[in-house]
């Protein structure tokens, strides 16, 4: 029989923790990492104790809208950091305390792409960058769609104000991901998600509920 492949959370200790910058959407920690073995690491073949920045993220969560033609909804938002505007699937951070991770995806939908959607699944989970960053994201299958009727959509603001939505086919969304026309992980990975589940007949969707063990919180610290 094939050993199941998986990763496997198994955190070694934390012996100390500083907080090196705290912002409005994250936080930088410092911490010193108990890796076994005994003395400082670099000494002959003992890891020991190591020292890691990284930042401290709430999470997030991304939609693949996906219509009855199969085409997917996309957005298109101005990311300074990498001075670009870029084509993604709606998403948005888990900073509501206590918020289950399908509610917040139902309302990044709903604020971003103004649709709402009577049928949720969990396409895929990955973590953006875990040599630097917790930040793990959980990408969401949308289905059933309708728009949030004019009068209750949200007013968007900052980047989000000239925020246009376009309906991509599917198979399309992945031939510009394959050919390196879009960047956006969510995207990247949704689309890319979406498409195998599809060719497999969705069997490999997953209930909204279903265990998440990197989001924040869950881990331990």
């Amino acid at each position: 029989m094939t050993e199941r492949l998986e990763d496997v959370v198994a955190p070694r200790p934390v012996v100390r923790r500083d907080d090196v910058f705290s912002g409005r959407i994250f936080d930088v920690v410092r911490d010193s990492v108990d890796l076994g073995g005994g003395g400082e690491a670099g000494e002959g073949d003992q890891a020991g104790t190591v020292t890691r920045e990284y930042v401290d993220h709430p999470g997030a969560v991304a939609v693949v809208a996906l219509d009855a033609e199969d085409r997917v909804a996309l957005v298109d938002q101005y990311r300074h950091p990498v001075r670009s505007v870029l084509w993604e699937v709606p998403a948005g951070l888990l900073d509501v305390e206590g918020e289950p991770a399908h509610v917040g995806a139902a309302r990044e939908l709903a604020e971003e792409a103004d649709l709402v959607a009577q049928r949720w699944d969990v396409l895929a989970d990955f973590l953006t960058s875990p040599g630097g960053s917790n930040e793990a994201l959980r990408v969401y299958l949308a289905r059933e769609l309708s728009p949030v009727p004019v009068g209750e959509r949200h007013v968007r603001t900052d980047e989000e104000a000239a925020m246009q939505v376009r309906w991509v086919p599917l198979d399309d969304a992945v031939a510009a991901v394959l050919d390196g026309s879009l960047h956006n992980p969510s995207t990247v990975v949704g689309v890319l998600a979406a498409h195998a589940s599809r060719a497999g007949g969705w069997a490999s969707l997953r209930p909204v509920d279903a265990p998440w063990p990197y989001r924040r919180g869950t881990l331990p610290s």
